[in-house]
């Protein structure tokens, strides 16, 4: 089954097509031409993973999904969340969005000495799925669906790790004495939050 993945993001692609397996073909958008800037305006990770998804549908007329992810951090009162990948540029507008860096250094600094360090990350995919062809040619039928992952776990003081990406390095799942940074790819695959998502996403495929 083919099916795409509104991103290209490869650390993203990489973990969604290991965790999906052999039985689905996982494409990126550069895939099938769209290098378009897909606006992400919504304010919570549900209405942003739908946009981005229903924009492809509506311009490239394809089965789709998009995820969003956050991570919530409780002595924040659930900052970052939807601002996650660019946390720091909204301190600093003139710094890069995406920037792991400074989006660590932002969220560690407010924390500060707080021992409240309680957080998790979450994770919400939108799936639109062509079904048909309205009986009168004037539009499709689509179907929408979402799942949702979460993994709670805590902010630790420094970073740790040099696997992953994003928030892993400070980010400590329950149960475990190791950041997601240090556990590797194939523990994280195993028990994080898009890993969560995307097995719920799975198991529905599967029904097709």
């Amino acid at each position: 089954m083919k099916i795409v993945f509104a991103t290209n993001n490869q650390h993203k692609l990489e973990e969604i097509r290991s965790i999906l397996g052999d039985k689905f073909e996982v494409v990126s958008l550069s895939d099938i031409g769209c290098h378009e800037d897909i606006p992400e305006t919504g304010k919570t990770l549900e209405e942003n993973a739908l946009q981005k998804a229903q924009y492809v549908y509506d311009h490239y007329h394809v089965s789709c999904f998009a995820d969003d992810t956050g991570l919530e951090v409780d002595a924040l009162d659930g900052a970052p969340g939807v601002y996650s990948a660019r946390y720091a540029s909204l301190e600093h507008p003139d710094s890069l969005e995406h920037d792991s860096e400074a989006n660590m250094a932002r969220l560690l600094r407010e924390l500060g000495n707080n021992n409240n360090r309680k957080a998790r990350f979450r994770t919400v995919i939108a799936l639109i799925e062509k079904k048909d062809v309205c009986p009168c040619g004037c539009t499709s039928i689509k179907k929408v669906s979402q799942f949702e992952g979460i993994v709670e776990g805590e902010i630790i003081r420094e970073k740790r790790g040099g696997e992953g990406f994003g928030y892993d390095p400070i980010f400590q799942p329950d149960g475990y004495d190791k950041t997601f940074a240090e556990l590797g790819v194939d523990i994280k695959n195993k028990i994080s939050h898009r890993a969560r998502a995307t097995q719920k996403l799975a198991e529905y495929l599967k029904t097709l």
